[in-house]
């Protein structure tokens, strides 16, 4: 679940109009959520190269999928870009492939 944002008594004096004091909880829990959802994609990544360490070509073409699903969500909610997260799966994919060709 998402934590409760801890907010600083210096931005309580700084922040005067209501409608900041709104912004600012909002950015708050954005950036929570934001942190919550890269660090599961870092999880799921590691996940997948420990399955192309081991050789488990079942294993990896699941984490894979598992990977690039989660990558395709973080792009739509706008968490990374598009870009990285094509770069990010083709290493893994690439990776994956040449674990499969050599053995």
């Amino acid at each position: 679940m998402v934590k409760k944002p801890e907010v600083n008594c210096l931005e309580d004096f700084l922040i005067k109009h209501p409608s900041a004091e709104k912004r600012h909880r909002q950015s708050l829990k954005k950036r929570a959520r934001n942190i919550e959802t890269k660090s599961k994609l870092r999880t799921l990544i590691k996940r997948a190269r420990q399955a192309i360490e081991t050789k488990n070509q079942d294993s990896a073409l699941s984490q894979i999928r598992a990977v690039d699903r989660a990558l395709g969500k973080a792009v739509r909610k706008g968490i990374i870009k598009g870009n990285t997260a094509s770069r990010w799966l083709s290493r893994l994919s690439r990776s994956a492939s040449r674990v499969s060709a050599a053995g």
